[in-house]
């Protein structure tokens, strides 16, 4: 099923939902769709342009993080999924100090590889074959991550990702990245489709089964309180739409 990204009432990106629970959160008046996919939604009583980014009406407190996860997926977002040593589209990780040389398992130390790198190198040091990397491993930083660490992107998203630790430089990336982890390419989502009456209509009833339980939020312009603590991440999409 397509994704879309979640912005913080201050357009600071906060998490990747399923378009469904995007589509939740527009009929509930919890957040406005900003970047349209191209598709239209349509159900028995409403029809709505597919959302790619939203933005929360609310503004909802992060709690602070101590840093990016460490991943295979944030691994191969952080290094545009390419090996660091030939450029080659990435299928693995590497450890540059093996971890038999006292080498750490650290963004500083591991980096993405192909297959054919990984196999050369083993547990032999950078000097010992005379090879540079292509770029040097350092730890993302910026609440972009939270979403490129995800393994999902979107064309769309990016403006939205620029001056929160983003580095454009690297996307886009393949089309198909390595360990299945879905990346840009020139034509944008290549996954999966889904009926767009079944996306709205299990929306619609979500929206309905939330007014008749009296949990609506009123109109997207009423002022709410200051900020609302809820968790990092998908949860605080949850939260909202609970």
């Amino acid at each position: 099923m397509p994704h879309s990204l979640v912005l913080n009432a201050s357009y600071e990106p906060l998490c990747v939902v399923p378009q469904r629970r995007a589509v939740i959160l527009i009929l509930n008046n919890k957040a406005v769709t900003l970047e349209e996919s191209g598709l239209r939604l349509h159900a028995a009583s409403v029809e709505l342009p597919a959302p790619s980014v939203i933005k929360l009406t609310r503004y909802v407190r992060i709690p602070a993080r101590r840093g990016v996860p460490l991943t295979r997926r944030a691994i191969f977002a952080r290094d545009g999924g390419r090996c660091v040593y030939c450029d080659a589209p990435a299928t693995s990780v590497d450890h540059v100090i093996p971890r038999s040389r006292g080498g750490q398992h650290a963004w500083e130390n591991v980096v993405s590889s192909c297959r054919r790198c990984n196999h050369v190198k083993a547990d032999r040091p950078l000097p010992d074959l005379g090879w540079r990397m292509k770029r040097q491993p350092v730890q993302p930083r910026g609440s972009a991550w939270r979403i490129l660490s995800s393994g999902r992107t979107d064309p769309n998203w990016f403006p939205y990702l620029r001056g929160y630790g983003a580095d454009l430089d690297l996307l886009p990336f393949e089309p198909l990245g390595p360990d299945g982890v879905l990346v840009p390419g020139p034509g944008g989502y290549t996954g999966p489709t889904v009926s767009a009456a079944v996306v709205v209509a299990a929306a619609a009833a979500a929206a309905a089964r939330a007014a008749a339980a009296g949990l609506g939020t009123g109109s997207a312009g009423r002022r709410g309180p200051a900020a609302v603590p809820v968790p990092a991440g998908p949860a605080a999409a949850e939260a909202l739409a609970a």
